[in-house]
């Protein structure tokens, strides 16, 4: 039992770590919003001036109490444990910049790639990454569908709120990141790779 615990929470840091390197290095230093609730957090950064670690934060909140009921007090705690890595992640690497950013399409490309194999390690280790993930989830587990179409179709909506505040040409840049990234999380979710059997991959509703 303690085995399974460790390996599904390594699981989740590694998976919340990329998602942030994703955000912090490649996509947030262009205003591309990775998401919904990165989009949330791109607002609130423009609007309120809060730090985008903090605001990335303040916008996961919101909808973990829905996810309660849905998902279960595990797959809640995993979620925050998750969220709360990914929030330290960006606070950390937009503090402390490491490099200079390159051109923006090879940003985007590389932060969608990275960002998507952290996101479909979080769903496959049964927690998310928070944001518009969770109403996705709710909805791709009411359908039977797969996940990363859905989220590409909620996010939409928080794109050209972001578009129509910060720059019109963000929406583009944000429609392909998702894009790339929702193609490679349901590459992930449907892999068939061998895995330790203790390895919790469910996160449809029980």
């Amino acid at each position: 039992m303690m085995s399974k615990t460790v390996f599904t929470y390594f699981c989740l840091i590694i998976g919340a770590i990329l998602q942030g390197l994703s955000m912090a290095l490649f996509l947030f230093p262009h205003s591309i919003p990775s998401g919904g609730g990165a989009g949330l957090a791109l607002l609130l950064n423009h609007f309120l001036h809060l730090p985008l670690g903090f605001a990335l934060w303040l916008a996961n909140a919101f909808f973990l109490l829905f996810a309660l009921n849905y998902f279960g007090f595990k797959w809640v705690v995993r979620t925050i444990f998750a969220v709360g890595i990914t929030s330290l992640t960006v606070s950390f690497f937009t503090a402390h910049k490491l490099f200079e950013q390159s051109h923006i399409i090879l940003d985007m490309a590389i932060g969608s790639i990275i960002f998507g194999t952290g996101v479909g390690l979080l769903i496959r280790s049964g927690a998310s990454s928070g944001g518009m993930v969770i109403p996705a989830l709710m909805i791709a587990s009411y359908r039977n569908w797969n996940p990363g179409k859905v989220m590409f179709a909620i996010n939409l909506f928080i794109f050209l709120l972001t578009a129509m505040v910060i720059n019109y040409k963000i929406v583009i840049y944000a429609v392909i990141c998702q894009f790339l990234s929702t193609n490679i999380i349901d590459m992930i979710y449907k892999l068939k790779w061998p895995k330790p059997t203790f390895l919790e991959t469910n996160w449809r509703k029980r």
